[in-house]
């Protein structure tokens, strides 16, 4: 008896567990496989661009702390680049080396939060994201130790850093890349690394290959999990990377299970950046002083971070006044994105949660 057999469009989000944030996927079904997909983004757009022409270049800061929320301090530092490049403006040894430390240190809080995140999509529910949770918080407190802040931190300033660190910091820097986040780390992967349901779930799925990845621009992880060595830290080095030892981890499959594995390298990488930049940490200003209302001269510059998902570059042009004549961003999360259909076509829909949690999305980069 022939058995009829209809597609069926189905919803995913916007609000959904496992969308990362108010995202829509629309996906066409044949029985359990997606034969197409739809992304719909935009519930989360304020504006931002065009809202950071009306404000000074000093205000703009804290909207870079709203896109990627998860890494307020590399969005941060990106736009602060970006402003110091158009104004010729230096800044001071130890607030390059402080900067460097934040930057890392939030690049461990948002892979912790992308790892767990994700092994939730695994199925793993709950258990695993707190352990992550967990150690994130450590990260978070050294945060708000400085700035006050958790969360949008709004810490780097045009030249250099908003407040120097306190006495205590360090110590506490210490405690946790020498004895807590190894120890972590070791627990983590000997938890999920070698899991063979983690295995099942993620291995060949989500696959970008690297002719995707180059010709899609993407970057981070995403392009990292397909064999290309490519890191802006290395390729074009800001603050004192070139200064630093550390390697470019990789993977060869191009799947979620590759990128998981990446996050996990990244973060012990991470601590080797932290525990050199203690080392050589110099004494001095930590800021030079910049007008409140700075003015830079007419033009234009682009700068880019390595930020924990990729590319975060801003460009800025200036017409002389005290705010940005144009407000531009780069967002990894937007472009890394856009391979999606490519990655679900043909998978089942479970396979397309685990897809989209491995690309670590945030939708506040992603809409701005």
């Amino acid at each position: 008896m022939p058995i009829k057999s209809d597609l069926v469009e189905v919803n995913i989000g916007p609000q959904h567990p496992s969308t990362h944030g108010v995202f829509r996927m629309v996906a066409v079904i044949d029985g359990e496989r997606i034969v197409d997909v739809k992304m719909v983004v935009g519930y989360l757009h304020r504006s931002m661009e065009k809202l950071a022409e009306e404000r000074t270049y000093t205000q703009n800061i804290p909207f870079t702390d709203r896109m990627d929320y998860l890494a307020a301090m590399t969005g941060n530092l990106g736009y602060c680049l970006s402003v110091e490049k158009l104004s010729g403006i230096e800044v001071p040894e130890r607030g390059q080396y402080l900067r460097t430390i934040f930057a890392e240190l939030q690049r461990v809080a948002s892979h912790e939060m992308a790892t767990g995140a994700f092994i939730n999509d695994c199925g793993a529910w709950q258990t695993p994201v707190m352990w992550c949770f967990r150690d994130r918080e450590k990260v978070l407190d050294l945060f708000e130790m400085v700035c006050g802040a958790r969360i949008t931190t709004n810490y780097m300033r045009i030249g250099g850093v908003a407040f120097d660190i306190p006495e205590e910091f360090l110590p506490a820097v210490d405690r946790l890349v020498n004895d807590d986040l190894p120890a972590r780390f070791e627990e983590l992967e000997s938890l999920i690394v070698g899991n063979e349901i983690i295995q099942m779930r993620a291995r060949d799925v989500g696959v970008v290959t690297p002719a995707q990845a180059i010709n899609a621009a993407l970057s981070g992880p995403m392009l990292r999990s397909a064999g290309i060595a490519w890191d802006i830290r290395k390729a074009d080095p800001y603050c004192v990377y070139d200064r630093l030892n550390f390697e470019i981890p990789v993977g060869y499959n191009g799947d979620s299970y590759d990128r998981m594995v990446i996050r996990i390298e990244e973060m012990k990488q991470s601590l080797r950046i932290i525990r050199q930049c203690m080392h050589d940490l110099p004494g001095g200003p930590h800021k030079n002083e910049v007008p409140l209302a700075i003015r830079p001269p007419v033009g234009e510059a682009y700068s880019r971070v390595e930020s924990p998902k990729g590319e975060l570059g801003f460009y800025v042009v200036s017409d002389g006044s005290s705010a940005p004549y144009r407000w531009h961003v780069r967002a990894p999360s937007l472009i890394n994105l856009s391979v999606l259909r490519e990655m679900t076509v043909g998978q089942t829909i479970a396979d397309a949660i685990v897809t989209l949690g491995s690309i670590d999305i945030n939708v506040g980069e992603v809409d701005r």
